[in-house]
């Protein structure tokens, strides 16, 4: 018997079956998994398959229906297809949310649905939505908020004034948004002139001291005197781009004599010779130049509240909707103006 048991005559005959038998195990163990793995995935390709290419509005009802994700989890991924860019996407949810969801979440959706409308560019269905969720709740702030976006986009300026009455009695600051809106009321009026338009920014200022890029933009490009006249000294480093731009034949040089920063920002220029240095870098390596290089300032405007870059001047910020937020930063760049006026001279 024992010669049909080879282990009994060798024992390393053991110990070979012993590893085998482990291999066969890690084996079939490594495959297994590598199955189990391949499976998950295809079955988590076929769940996000679903939201890859927009479903149809009888497909979302359906999803909706089989109660396939709750309704927070259907508004979470709502709010990544916004993020994402992908309004249409969001808006489609949010519009199937308010059939098949409970009364509990409607504000909340109805809120969000209002602001992917605005988002997306549609102010009309956005004030609809918004003037809906005030008829029903009327101390909602968010949606007052919007609102008052919308209208002044719209340039509704009359509606927008009445909005802020509510806020106003919320006790929320509306002291900046009703400044900003006379300014703009005032800016887009046809039947004002550029003298009558100028007084009446000049008066909001004196009494606001806000909105200072915004008036003096404004009173530089239609009448450099009246701007020098009323010009703030310690709003110079916001107003840099501005007062880089102005024509050297509207500078003031009995103001700019009186200002270290307005002497340092002419001489880099190459203006005026008043100042040897400076302590801004950029302006010490023009005022060295001494106009021998062909070289400028190029700017870039920051919003002070979400650090959000913008290529050109804004008023109120597109992302935090902050008004008077912006700040100017400057770096050496080429001075394409003067190559352009170059080839124009070459060709004469």
């Amino acid at each position: 018997m024992n010669t049909f048991f080879i282990e009994f005559r060798d024992p390393l005959f053991g110990v070979i079956v012993f590893f085998v038998l482990i291999f066969i195990i890690t084996f079939f163990s490594y495959w297994w998994g590598r199955y189990k793995t391949k499976e998950d995935y295809r079955h988590l390709d076929k769940f996000l398959k679903q939201f890859r290419s927009a479903p149809t509005q009888s497909e979302l009802s359906e999803m909706m229906s089989k109660g396939e994700l709750s309704e927070k989890s259907w508004i979470l991924l709502a709010n990544a297809y916004y993020k994402t860019g992908d309004y249409e996407k969001s808006i489609e949810i949010y519009n199937e949310l308010l059939k098949h969801g409970n009364t509990a979440n409607t504000r909340e959706t109805m809120y969000l649905l209002g602001k992917t409308y605005y988002r997306a560019g549609f102010l009309e269905r956005s004030k609809q939505v918004f003037l809906e969720i005030l008829k029903r709740n009327p101390r909602t702030p968010q949606a007052l908020r919007y609102l008052f976006l919308i209208y002044e986009y719209t340039r509704e300026y009359d509606r927008a004034f009445e909005v802020l009455e509510p806020l106003d009695e919320l006790e929320k600051d509306v002291s900046m948004d009703s400044s900003y809106l006379k300014v703009l009321s005032i800016l887009n009026d046809m039947k004002k002139s550029p003298k009558e338009k100028s007084a009446e920014l000049l008066d909001i200022y004196k009494q606001t001291h806000q909105l200072t890029y915004m008036i003096f933009e404004y009173l530089f490009k239609v009448d450099p005197k009246l701007a020098w006249r009323h010009f703030d000294h310690s709003k110079s480093d916001k107003l840099i781009d501005i007062l880089w731009g102005i024509q050297a034949k509207d500078l003031d040089l009995d103001i700019i004599t009186k200002n270290g920063f307005l002497r340092e920002l002419y001489s880099a220029r190459g203006d005026l010779n008043l100042a040897q240095r400076s302590s801004i870098f950029e302006l010490d390596v023009l005022i060295h130049l001494h106009g021998k290089a062909n070289a400028s300032l190029s700017f870039e405007y920051v919003c002070e509240n979400c650090k959000q870059a913008y290529p050109f001047a804004f008023h109120r910020c597109s992302a935090c909707h902050g008004i008077d937020t912006q700040t100017v930063d400057f770096i050496l760049s080429k001075n394409y103006r003067r190559d352009f006026s170059e080839e124009n001279n070459s060709f004469q």
